[in-house]
Formats: C-alpha cells, sequence, structure tokens
C-alpha cells in the first residue's frame, strides 16, 4: 500500500507549536507534499523567521512521517514564500482563536 497526502497531513495533524495550540496542519504551515515511491518531500514555513519552536517542529514533523509504514525517507524544506499570515489558518484555528 502507498503512502498517500492524506496519511502524511494525518501524521502531521499531531505537531504543535507549543506556542499555539494548534497543529501545523490547522495553522497552515505546510505547504506542499510530493511523494515519489516511498520518499516524501515537504514544503513547510513556520509562523516567523524566529520561530524559537522550528528545530522542535522540524523534528517532530520528521520523524512523525518517517514512522509511517509505507514512508522510507522524510525530507523537510522550510521555505519563506510565500510568508505565513494568519490567513492561511484553517476555519476552525482562526475560530478557535478569535481571528475572523
Amino acid at each position: 500500500m502507498a503512502v498517500t497526502k492524506e496519511k502524511v497531513l494525518e501524521a502531521l495533524s499531531h505537531v504543535y507549536d507549543p506556542e499555539i495550540p494548534i497543529d501545523i496542519v490547522n495553522l497552515g504551515l505546510v505547504y506542499d507534499i510530493a511523494i515519489d515511491g516511498d520518499i516524501v518531500n515537504l514544503q513547510m514555513t513556520m509562523t516567523s523567521p524566529g520561530c524559537p519552536s522550528a528545530r522542535e517542529i522540524i523534528l517532530e514533523s520528521q520523524t512523525l512521517v518517517s514512522e509511517l509504514d509505507e514512508v522510507k525517507e522524510a525530507n523537510i524544506e522550510i521555505v519563506w514564500d510565500p510568508p505565513w499570515t494568519p490567513e492561511r489558518m484553517s476555519e476552525e484555528a482562526r475560530a478557535s482563536m478569535g481571528i475572523d
């Protein structure tokens, strides 16, 4: 059985920014998921270039995706374009933070 974007997103939904009680998927930090057989390449960002939890978020994301049965390798590239804004958050996440 092959890995799917849905499985990767499910795994990533367990990674939380320690400063914000919302997972990185609903925060809109995951920009792209490319799957090539058993290799997953992720493009993601942080809420700011100076995010103090960036290393922790990256390592946890890589670990959880790598632990999927169908995944041999998980690579993460941090990108800053386009910059993250609260508009990238899911409706549910914005509502939980009182953002319209």
